[in-house]
C-alpha cells in the first residue's frame, strides 16, 4: 500500500522543520510565509523493532521496512478555501493524501513571525478545520448542484442522499470524520476525498513546559490524538547517540519515531511481515482484511491465485528459535481465504502458480 500523510498548519509554524526532520531532507525552512509553494515528499521507513527481532532467529540477509511518505504542504491561512494566499493550490495537495498531520504551534519564539497576532494551538486547530470544511461544503454544493434532479437512476438517488448529509453535517460547522458512515457512504466519501474526512493527528510543537494543561485537557477530553514535540531540537538531535541524548536531558529513543508510529495507527492499518530469500519484510494492511487480500498487497497474482497460507505470530516465531522449531512445535497454522490477518502474523502465501 501507497501510504501518504499530509503536513498541514499555518505558516511559520514548523512544518518544514518537521519534515527535514523526519525524512532527513534538506528542505527552505526560512522564517516567511508560504516559503513552501510546491510541497516537500519524502518517503522514510517505519521503524519496526520486530522486524530486527525476526532476523535474529531466520538468519535474515537484509530487513525492509513499511515506507510511508510525507507530505510538506505549504501554510494555510483565513480564507484559503477562497483562494486566499495560495489556498486553493494547498487545499488540493491535502485531497491526495491518506491523512493529514495539524502542526500546531506552543513555542515562543518572537523571531519566528506568525500570522496570528494571538496564536494559540486551539485557534491554529479551529482556523485549518474551518478552512477545510468550507472547502467540503463547496465541493458538496458544486457536485449537487450538477446532479439531475428528474429520473434519477439508484446510484444517483444514492450518491444524493449521502450529499446531502454530508451537507448538513458541514453547515452544522462539524466535520465528516466525527460522524458514522456505513459501507455504501463510506465508497462515495472515498470518491470524492473529502478534506474533512481524513483521519488526523495532531503535534504540539514545542517543549512539554510549553503546553498549558488546559490544552492537554482539551484534546483529552474530545479523544483528539497528539503529541507534544520540540521538532526544532529533535532535528538539531538527529546525529546524537542515546547516551548523548540522555546526556542532553532528551529521551534515548527520538520523538519523531513516535509520530511516524502514530501517524501510521491512526490510518487504521496493521503489520504483517515475510520472509523470502533472507529478506524479512514489513507490510501494511488494513484492519479486518483477509489472507488473500493481504497477497494482494505483496503481488496481485498472490490474491487471485491463493490458495492458503502458513500463518505464525511473530512473537512464537521468536520464542520458538525459528520457523523448523515453531513447525516441531505446531505454531505454524495453515489458513484458508477467510482468515484475517492480525497484528504481527508471519505469512507464507500458497498459489496454485
Amino acid at each position: 500500500m501507497s501510504l501518504s500523510i499530509g503536513i498541514i498548519g499555518l505558516p511559520n509554524v514548523g512544518k518544514s522543520t518537521l519534515f527535514e526532520a523526519i525524512t532527513k531532507n534538506q528542505v527552505d525552512r526560512e522564517n516567511y510565509p508560504f516559503c513552501t509553494v510546491d510541497p516537500n515528499v519524502g518517503v522514510v521507513a517505519v521503524p519496526d523493532q520486530r522486524i530486527d527481532q525476526i532476523m535474529t532467529v531466520v538468519g535474515g540477509k537484509e530487513k525492509i521496512y513499511p515506507p510511508i511518505e510525507f507530505i510538506d504542504i505549504a501554510g494555510l491561512i483565513k480564507g484559503a478555501n477562497k483562494g486566499e494566499g495560495l489556498g486553493n493550490q494547498f487545499l488540493a495537495q491535502i485531497q491526495a493524501t491518506d491523512a493529514v498531520v495539524y502542526v500546531l504551534r506552543t513555542f515562543s519564539n518572537p523571531q519566528v513571525s506568525s500570522t496570528e497576532e494571538k496564536g494559540s494551538p486551539l485557534l491554529e486547530k479551529e482556523i485549518l478545520d474551518e478552512e477545510l470544511r468550507l472547502k467540503d461544503l463547496e465541493i458538496t454544493c458544486r457536485r449537487l448542484e450538477k446532479l439531475p434532479t428528474d429520473n434519477l437512476s439508484d446510484e444517483d438517488l444514492k450518491e444524493r442522499a449521502v450529499l446531502e448529509k454530508i451537507k448538513t453535517v458541514l453547515e452544522e460547522e462539524d466535520l465528516i470524520i466525527n460522524h458514522e458512515w456505513n459501507e455504501e457512504e463510506k465508497k462515495i466519501l472515498k470518491h470524492y476525498q473529502f478534506l474533512t474526512s481524513k483521519p488526523r493527528l495532531y503535534l504540539l510543537n514545542g517543549g512539554e513546559g510549553e503546553v498549558s494543561e488546559e490544552v492537554k485537557k482539551t484534546f483529552r477530553n474530545n479523544n483528539w490524538p497528539y503529541l507534544t514535540i520540540d521538532v526544532l531540537t529533535e532535528l538539531e538531535a538527529e546525529n546524537l547517540s542515546k547516551e548523548e541524548r540522555k546526556d542532553y536531558g532528551l529521551p534515548p529513543e527520538p520523538a519523531l519515531d513516535d509520530l511516524i508510529q502514530k501517524a501510521y495507527n491512526v490510518l487504521d492499518l496493521i503489520t504483517f511481515f515475510t520472509i523470502v530469500s533472507g529478506k524479512v519484510r514489513g507490510w501494511t494492511l488494513k484492519k479486518g482484511k483477509t489472507a488473500p487480500e493481504a497477497g494482494g498487497v505483496i503481488h496481485s497474482d498472490f490474491e487471485d491465485n491463493f490458495i492458503k497460507a502458513d500463518v505464525i505470530n511473530w512473537q512464537d516465531l521468536v520464542k520458538a528459535g525459528g520457523f523448523n522449531q515453531a513447525k516441531k512445535q505446531g505454531l505454524v497454522k495453515t489458513r484458508g481465504a477467510d482468515y484475517k490477518v492480525q497484528e504481527g502474523d508471519v505469512i507464507m502465501i500458497k498459489t496454485d502458480k
